[in-house]
């Protein structure tokens, strides 16, 4: 009774508002402290979830800037593989900064926090590792128009190979083609479908450059087309690849083929003693490498037994050196591209004797094809030439109607004894 009696006192001399008023700024305190303390943990999964996405968007806009560029930058496709190609070295520092996720994502999260800091203070806090990851990712514009997609893209296997012929002027075109911002090609000759087949496709991937979505990777090996188990070897790998084949008069092709050989061997006997079995019998020889390659009808029907002409397209050698413009519209058109290399790239150089490649937006230099390209061809005995021509004018008509194209190789009688070039 004396509890109650007491309590009863005390709840009457204090007033009842002042009493409701203590308690609830009691209960106001303790909620703010329990929102102080689980704050914390409610702050740092939102900031991981907007740097998060902040990476995405910026991954994202890399990506389509890199696209932009690739389109937009002046044609420099005919610079050599090896001087574009990023060395062994950069891809190991690019792959290893690109897979350490914890920490890029924690050198991110530094960087949010310091964004409210002042100038200064984000100025001194920059380690040395974020020094070296700013030189290497900070290039130019031509360093990166050449070296994106080396970081950004994917090996794959071609999906369009050169396969013919030799001294047809498949190096010109691989060049004209590389201009293209949609082509990725291998500048060497891998020539993995007549030499080094046993080394495997993985070996074959690697040696082919990066590609982003949307680009085609090509490589030319000439020798192919005369390799008889090429076709099979391809169709395997990918059967529904695309062939391009740039053909080539043949007596012109073989004096070409001679020359070259000529210039690397000086002491070999004269293109006349080597195109006769028994010149007075007029009996030529077909073994001869220089005269059987262009034998095409031989070497087509091979090919036609693993893959339709829809997936086979024809260059005119000739026709590329007076028109350049022409046939690469063709082949474009053939690989699914945009016409993009126009005639505005090229630049007929007369010493030469063909077109060479130029930056269409100025006036300098152009780039032409090594000395290896247009030799000057020796003299040819007339008779020789002519025979020659009698010989390959039904392999040619042959030929003429496996691809429904006619060369008009006929009309060119006469004029290869006269010292071209190329």
């Amino acid at each position: 009774m004396a509890f109650w009696s007491s309590t009863s006192v005390f709840t009457s001399k204090v007033p009842r508002k002042i009493l409701f008023m203590f308690t609830l700024s009691l209960s106001v305190t303790y909620l703010c402290y329990s929102l102080m303390s689980c704050y914390n943990s409610l702050q740092f999964p939102l900031q991981d979830n907007y740097v998060y996405q902040g990476r995405l968007v910026a991954e994202e806009t890399t990506f389509v800037t890199l696209r932009e560029k690739l389109y937009s930058t002046s044609p420099q496709g005919y610079l050599d593989e090896e001087l574009i190609e990023v060395t062994a070295a950069e891809k190991t520092v690019a792959i290893s900064t690109v897979k350490d996720n914890v920490e890029t994502e924690q050198r991110t999260l530094d960087w949010v926090r310091n964004q409210a800091a002042p100038t200064k203070t984000a100025a001194v806090y920059q380690s040395p590792a974020l020094e070296r990851e700013h030189q290497e990712f900070s290039t130019t514009d031509n360093e990166l128009r050449v070296n994106c997609t080396s970081d950004y893209g994917v090996k794959k296997l071609p999906q369009a190979i050169i396969i013919g012929v030799k001294k047809g002027g498949t190096r010109a075109l691989l060049e004209a083609l590389r201009v293209h911002p949609d082509i990725r090609a291998v500048g060497n000759e891998p020539h993995f479908f007549d030499r080094n087949y046993e080394k495997g496709l993985d070996w074959y991937r690697d040696l082919m450059p990066s590609t982003l979505e949307g680009q085609i990777t090509m490589e030319k090996t000439p020798s192919y087309f005369v390799t008889s188990h090429a076709p099979k070897r391809i169709h395997t790998m990918a059967r529904d690849i695309k062939l391009i084949i740039v053909v080539r008069n043949p007596v012109t092709r073989a004096i070409s083929d001679y020359t070259q050989t000529l210039s690397k061997k000086p002491e070999i006997p004269t293109f006349e003693v080597l195109a006769f079995k028994n010149r007075t019998l007029g009996l030529i020889d077909a073994s001869w490498s220089a005269l059987r390659i262009g034998i095409y009808a031989l070497h087509l029907e091979t090919w036609m037994q693993y893959f339709p002409l829809a997936q086979m397209h024809f260059v005119s050698g000739e026709r590329l050196i007076v028109d350049p413009a022409g046939e690469m519209g063709k082949v474009q058109d053939f690989l699914g591209l945009k016409r993009i290399v126009t005639d505005k790239h090229f630049y007929f150089n007369k010493t030469k004797g063909f077109p060479c490649l130029k930056k269409p937006e100025d006036s300098s230099t152009p780039r032409c094809l090594g000395k290896s390209k247009g030799r000057t061809h020796p003299k040819i005995d007339p008779d020789v030439i002519r025979r020659l021509h009698k010989f390959f004018k039904p392999f040619n008509m042959m030929f003429y109607q496996m691809t429904g194209q006619n060369f008009e190789w006929e009309l060119e009688e006469g004029s290869d004894s006269r010292g071209s070039q190329n």
